[in-house]
């Protein structure tokens, strides 16, 4: 006759709990260390009783059963967070990729190409779409030709502010040109003029803007003597 199964929970009778902890430690270190012997395995085994007594088995030893414990469990750690960066970075591409198929799509269509597949909802969303685009567009192109001729405007005024103020110069000039030939006029009319009287000629032309030029000139010698009946010595003889 075969055992009975037994139900797998707590037993609630200490000395019975205590007795079956002992026979199946014991039954545990035992296919431990078979295990160890007949595989060529490294086997550590560490066991805490319920009233905290420690049992452990080890085919090597303790430490450096843990050692390499926490090593394999470090290179599988960072092995696990590689492939796990590898396969979101791999979800990220393909979601790039799918974007970039979605754009090129749409741009495509909105040249007017690749529109069979579309129904007549579609068609009139992207109809609309394209009247805003265009609408934006022209706002924009009107504000910076509103912006260009402010921009003149402002340039314009900046100009005609110039051409005053140059007007007034030579307003200015003119005036002093003026007041010049007045002064240059009045010095030609002499009632008792001289011999040493340096006579004025002034040359002028039809624009009074052009500054007077004075050309000075002084009275010949010989035509005043001649004028006044002065004799003159003559190498020939004496009068």
């Amino acid at each position: 006759m075969g055992r009975g199964k037994i139900e797998i929970k707590r037993i609630d009778n200490t000395t019975s709990r205590q007795v079956t902890f002992s026979k199946r430690r014991s039954g545990l270190f035992k296919k431990a260390k078979e295990l160890a012997i007949l595989c060529d395995a490294e086997v550590g085994l560490v066991v805490f009783s319920g009233t905290g007594r420690l049992y452990e088995f080890a085919s090597t030893s303790m430490k450096s059963v843990i050692d390499r414990y926490s090593e394999a469990k470090e290179d599988h750690h960072q092995t696990m967070s590689v492939s796990a960066e590898a396969k979101v970075w791999q979800r990220e591409a393909g979601s790039l990729r799918q974007q970039l198929h979605n754009l090129q799509e749409h741009h495509r269509q909105l040249l007017g190409q690749q529109l069979s597949g579309l129904d007549v909802k579609d068609l009139q969303s992207l109809e609309n779409k394209l009247e805003m685009s265009l609408r934006n567009i022209r706002l924009k192109k009107e504000q910076l030709m509103v912006d260009q001729i402010q921009e003149l405007n402002r340039k314009g005024s900046l100009m005609h502010q110039e051409n005053k103020e140059l007007y007034k110069k030579v307003s200015l000039v003119h005036q002093e040109n003026i007041e010049l030939q007045k002064k240059l006029h009045g010095s030609r009319v002499n009632k008792h003029p001289t011999s040493a009287t340096i006579q004025y000629r002034i040359m002028t032309t039809e624009n009074d803007n052009v500054p007077v030029n004075l050309e000075l000139s002084r009275p010949n010698n010989n035509a005043e003597k001649e004028k006044s009946g002065t004799p003159t010595l003559s190498d020939g003889g004496q009068n």
